[in-house]
């Protein structure tokens, strides 16, 4: 066989290949994503919730600018009440950024250590988690541990566990994923054993520590560590796809306002978080954005260095399949194609 005909037939063969791909692939995310882009924010948020996001809220911190604010949709579907730029929100693994920021203080301060261990810290758990003498404080925080993640145990979603104990109990004795530091895998047993670590260094609940130390410098007065501390009418209501109720009630840690979230992450990046020495011990463990997912709630702190602009997304309405946060992330990038075009 020549080889232009060799070149015809692979041609053929991947145009088939991407044919039959297109199948599989939600025709909601294609049309999200091929649609003129609209000339302001507003109209995407409108156009996502047409959708199927039953609520959303967008903040934007651009370098020069004013803040924006923006909402479209339902603060509650049920009594109609519309979307609040200035809502509580589950912010669920967002929440990892003020962890390793505290830490990063703890370690500035010489009360904890990135290089010792479980067993320094947890003796305890010794035998119970494996290579828990070869896991250290530095590799919890960076996702390279190999320990099991407790989110991933079967139906945990439907009766999540609610204490320290319960959530460590659906991991003891596992073997583990991998040898420490030999590979990555996103965890949340990682900073369930962070959150202990502080708890137990500091002699107090950390969450009073990251109020002290990042809430009211920054004057983060939107922001809280669980629904016992707020006006349940203030919290963004939830919804996941198949399921009929409001998941708003349900405990899943952290809340704040995309004001506030935007806040932090602006002097997280800008580095006016950090005493000094402090901001190199971060750059060295954690990361700079993040996202986060718990049924009805889905949230994305994100810095674009090259607009000088901190976005702040959240959307309330979660699925299985995840096919909504695939469908938010591509409204994220529009956004940011939108602030873009203004500059």
């Amino acid at each position: 066989m020549n080889k232009r005909k060799k070149t015809i037939i692979i041609r053929i063969v991947l145009f088939v290949g991407t044919i039959t791909s297109l199948f599989f692939v939600p025709w909601l995310l294609v049309k999200a994503w091929i649609l003129p882009l609209p000339n302001t924010i507003q109209e995407q948020l409108d156009e996502a919730i047409n959708h199927g996001f039953d609520g959303i809220i967008v903040y934007v911190d651009q370098a020069n600018k004013a803040p924006q604010y923006f909402a479209s949709g339902w603060h509650n579907r049920e009594s109609k009440i519309p979307a609040k730029p200035d809502a509580l929100f589950k912010i669920a693994s967002i929440s990892k950024l003020y962890d390793a920021v505290a830490v990063t203080k703890l370690v500035n301060s010489g009360k904890l250590s990135l290089d010792k261990s479980i067993a320094d810290y947890l003796p305890d758990l010794v035998g119970r988690i494996q290579n828990a003498e070869n896991i250290t404080l530095r590799l919890l925080i960076q996702h390279r541990s190999g320990i099991p993640n407790f989110t991933d145990a079967p139906n945990f979603w439907a009766t999540p566990s609610q204490t320290f104990e319960e959530s460590l109990e659906l991991i003891l004795d596992k073997p583990a994923n991998f040898e420490p530091n030999e590979d990555y895998e996103y965890c949340n047993t990682n900073y369930l054993l962070i959150n202990k670590i502080m708890d137990d260094a500091l002699g107090y609940d950390n969450f009073q520590f990251i109020e002290k130390e990042i809430l009211i410098p920054l004057n983060l007065n939107n922001t809280y560590s669980s629904l016992n501390n707020v006006n349940l009418d203030h919290v963004m209501s939830g919804y996941h796809v198949g399921h009929p109720f409001d998941l708003k009630e349900d405990e899943h840690g952290m809340l704040a306002t995309a004001e506030n979230v935007g806040t932090f992450l602006r002097a997280l990046n800008d580095g006016s978080i950090f005493k000094p020495d402090e901001k190199d011990i971060y750059t060295s463990i954690y990361e700079y954005e993040h996202a986060g997912w718990v049924p009805g709630y889905q949230s994305f702190a994100k810095y674009y260095k090259d607009i000088d602009a901190v976005v702040i997304a959240f959307y309330s309405t979660t699925d299985s399949k995840l096919y909504n946060w695939n469908l938010s992330e591509i409204i994220n990038n529009r956004i940011r194609k939108i602030i873009k075009t203004k500059n």
